[in-house]
């Protein structure tokens, strides 16, 4: 579309140009700053060996495993199951779930991808601090004295980043993304350089050289594969961030920048050890001359935080719709793009993260031992995606048995080639990411399983709502004036807010809405389709309002928006809200440390009226105790 418009003399949109630079400084972080560390870690555990026949079959793998993961697996594929725009291993989820009829399979599915989605928050914590600290690193490779300085300048910049944070990912993508353009004509031309006094390391584009060195180094050869896969760390925050700048500008910087680059300066990397086999320990920074070091270092370190910027954010994203889908308790959501619904900024999430990246940085103290600890999260939420877009495309694109097969079968066997060969690193530090893992998912399955016994008991104790409308002796009632909003969390059953304040007051509001407050599986729902209605007699009215799992739950703005529909003034309009108090029972439906688990999530989760951004003084709570 670009290159149309500028043959045909036409200024080029300046917006597209802004979403391809934000694009650059939001997406391509993390994968852009593999070639740091990945060489220098392929050439370690390819053996003492730097021969050309080693250097060569690294180099082919690494092309290889960019070509097959990355570029056709996500951009080509993976990249096509947006789910109304938005990506990210829930957005699939949902798809997937949509798209199974059978309720065990659903779950099933459900559970699989929970697992998934709790080792993305391994993949955010080991990203920033190994980004981070193997770019401080090069102060070492300039001035070793300098080497004591290295933690602590890495954990100060860390702080910095996560501090960023809350100016949202459009403004902070606006400042990164010309750093960024900085850093990968910095990686081509270096790369590029090195190539010119080697050339015959592009041989190792045939596909040969990979196969001879897995086969001439076996077991070894096969376990470097785990090193290998360090160069495709970033290949899901391509399809995690594809909601905050959409798909097209995602795959246009993949091709026509962010891909080249990468390639150059890995072959650069292998031009540069084959002619001066010296340089394997920190073959990236021996691309540069020593007066330049400083100036690189400084670049590295600014293209790591932005490293980090990748997977942050797709946190922030993904606890946002885990949210929705009632997998996460209630957080504070802020908006931080009046244009981009997509962008998203969560502070508790952000703390956390900050506390446990600072954490790793001090217990592992250098790249080297962090890498130990990178890639088995990531490999692990690749194979889940792979599955569920395996789901995808047989149920919601119609292909065939063989083809589907065929297409995600391979990519599958790639992936667990990378998972088996990541194995090994749980023993080195690889337990951490795995031990996050379990902790999110048992976070995430306690909370949805809590949540549905708390429906199911309040529903079990309330009467039937076409009951309870038929009992109402509305001649004997006095009705106050003004409207009372009622949030119903189940449609058919009367909320014991309302029940309670009946019993209590012994008084009903002219207007009662019992307001239902819907999740859709899609990230955003038309505004059409926003509000339906229906009246229940006796001056009650029940209404549904339905949101997108990639948008914020913000009621006055939809209720102000449909006065109209439901005959409401938000000034005389008071929000009567339930707060259950779970407590423990006899006929315990979940295990004892699962529901002192599940009671402290309920006591740190934001309030409803904060979380759909109620004015406080138009609310009033009544609560009462559950038992589970």
């Amino acid at each position: 579309m670009m290159a149309s418009a500028q043959q045909s003399g036409a200024a080029p949109d300046p917006m597209r140009r802004a979403v391809l630079i934000g694009a650059l400084g939001v997406v391509f972080g993390d994968i852009g700053t593999s070639p740091i560390y990945t060489f220098r870690e392929c050439l370690k555990a390819g053996g003492s060996s730097v021969s050309p026949e080693v250097v060569l079959g690294l180099l082919s793998l690494i092309f290889w495993s960019l070509m097959a993961v990355v570029t056709a697996k996500y951009v080509l594929f993976v990249m096509r199951a947006d789910n109304d725009g938005e990506g990210g291993i829930i957005a699939l989820l949902g798809l997937a779930i949509h798209s199974e009829l059978d309720p065990r399979r659903r779950i099933a599915v459900l559970l699989f991808g929970l697992a998934g989605a709790a080792l993305f928050y391994g993949d955010g914590m080991i990203t920033p601090a190994i980004s981070v600290l193997s770019s401080v690193e090069g102060l070492e490779v300039a001035t070793p004295a300098l080497s004591s300085y290295v933690v602590p300048v890495t954990v100060v910049v860390l702080i910095l980043l996560f501090v960023l944070q809350r100016r949202g990912s459009e403004r902070i993508g606006a400042f990164f993304g010309p750093v960024m353009v900085l850093w990968f004509s910095v990686l081509a031309v270096a790369g590029l350089i090195q190539m010119g006094l080697a050339p015959g390391v592009l041989a190792a584009v045939n596909p040969v050289y990979a196969f001879r060195f897995l086969s001439a180094h076996g077991s070894t050869g096969f376990f470097a594969l785990g090193s290998v896969f360090l160069a495709l760390t970033g290949a899901e925050a391509l399809y995690a961030d594809m909601g905050h700048f959409g798909r097209r500008p995602i795959r246009l910087d993949w091709w026509c920048f962010v891909l080249p680059a990468l390639l150059l300066n890995y072959f650069g990397q292998g031009a540069l050890v084959l002619t001066h086999p010296e340089a394997v320990g920190s073959p990236f920074y021996r691309l540069f001359p020593d007066w330049l070091l400083y100036p690189i270092t400084l670049l590295a370190t600014a293209a790591t935080v932005i490293a980090s910027q990748a997977v942050i954010s797709g946190a922030f994203s993904l606890s946002q719709q885990a949210m929705q889908l009632s997998l996460l308790p209630r957080l504070d959501v802020r908006q931080t793009s009046e244009e981009t619904i997509g962008q998203v900024y969560v502070p508790q999430i952000n703390w956390l993260l900050m506390a446990a990246v600072i954490g790793l940085v001090l217990a592992f103290r250098s790249s080297d031992a962090l890498a130990a600890a990178y890639g088995i999260a990531v490999v692990g939420t690749m194979l889940v995606t792979t599955v569920l877009l395996a789901i995808v495309a047989r149920r919601m694109w119609g292909w065939s048995l063989p083809i589907t097969t065929a297409v995600m079968g391979s990519f599958l066997l790639i992936d667990l080639a990378f998972f088996f060969a990541n194995i090994i690193k749980i023993p080195q530090g690889g337990w951490f990411p795995v031990l996050t893992g379990v902790v999110v998912f048992t976070l995430m399955s306690t909370w949805r399983r809590g949540r549905e016994i708390i429906l199911e008991r309040t529903s079990a104790d309330n009467m039937l709502l076409q009951d309870f409308v038929a009992s109402l002796n509305t001649s004997a009632l006095p009705r106050v004036e003004g409207t009372a909003v009622y949030l119903a969390a189940r449609r058919n059953t009367a909320p014991f807010a309302l029940t309670d304040n009946l019993r209590h007051n012994k008084v009903l509001h002219q207007r009662i809405i019992l307001l239902t407050v819907v999740t859709e599986r899609v990230p955003r729902v038309a505004e059409e389709d926003r509000v339906t209605t229906e009246e229940l007699g006796k001056g009650i009215l029940r209404t549904i309002v339905r949101f997108g799992f990639a948008e914020q739950p913000a009621l006055p703005p939809v209720i102000a928006g449909h006065a109209k529909q439901l005959l409401i003034n938000l000034d005389d309009t008071s929000f009567f809200l339930g707060r259950e108090t779970p407590v423990p029972t006899t006929r315990p439906a979940l295990a004892a440390w699962r529901e002192k688990l599940f009671v402290f999530m309920t006591r740190n989760a934001v309030s409803a009226s904060e979380y759909f951004q109620i004015p406080p003084k138009r609310v009033v709570e009544l609560g009462t105790q559950v038992e589970l």
